[in-house]
């Protein structure tokens, strides 16, 4: 995994904000020398069409001077093949997986990850980095072949992780319990990303960017909480 280059962000849109605004300053640095990133929207967000949440995926682009294509726009393989950086959008994690398994790109899109092709994840496509996507928020709409993510990271990420609100009358399960529940038939780490916050996978180092702490969980230990910095738990 030396050569992978990785951006994973939580969400592409914190609250009053645009979409992509608060990595603006990340997205020049990390696709430095790239003239265009190839843009996977199998995940439809509110199942808008692939070439709506392409043109959403253009728009968040636009100040940065890269073209963004979808990888629908043509033959998929020969896509993926030819990409300079790939970006996978939000929406239905579920959706997404069972796309990319069912058109065999699961894994021709991870070698070129692991050969150091630029790999940007947002929502749904950062669950899609990890070893499953067993940690994801999302309603099972449709139901993949496989839970089997990219594997191009060594444990699993739950975005949008949400502390619990002391103040709430709801009585359902906290994030951390679901992780908890995980742990009893999973035995990878889960970090868990707050809004806000993103990694930055530079080969072996790991790097939590952004300004909220996140939240790692391993099988049968404690939670701790790590600071943006080097990912180190």
């Amino acid at each position: 995994m030396q050569k992978r280059r990785l951006l994973l962000a939580s969400t592409s849109k914190i609250h009053g904000q645009d979409y992509m605004a608060y990595l603006q300053t990340e997205l020049p640095d990390f696709f430095q020398g790239i003239k265009t990133i190839t843009f996977i929207p199998f995940a439809r967000p509110g199942g808008i069409t692939f070439d709506e949440y392409t043109t959403v995926a253009k728009a968040g682009f636009a100040g940065t001077g890269i073209k963004v294509m979808g990888i629908h726009e043509g033959d998929i393989a020969e896509n993926i093949e030819n990409a300079e950086a790939v970006f996978t959008g939000g929406g239905n994690t579920f959706l997404l997986v069972k796309t990319l398994h069912e058109s065999g790109l699961m894994q021709p899109l991870r070698q070129r990850i692991l050969n150091g092709m630029p790999y940007m994840g947002s929502s749904a496509g950062t669950n899609l980095a990890g070893i499953s996507v067993g940690t994801t928020n999302d309603m099972p709409i449709v139901w993949p072949p496989s839970l089997k993510a990219l594997e191009v990271i060594d444990f699993n990420i739950n975005p949008h992780y949400l502390d619990p609100d002391p103040n709430s009358k709801h009585m359902g399960e906290t994030r951390e319990t679901r992780i908890r529940e995980f742990h009893k038939f999973n035995t990878q780490d889960v970090v868990g990303l707050r809004e806000g916050s993103w990694l930055r996978i530079e080969g072996e180092d790991i790097f939590l960017k952004g300004e909220h702490h996140a939240r790692c969980f391993r099988q049968g230990q404690k939670p701790v909480e790590v600071p943006p910095g080097k990912l180190i738990w």
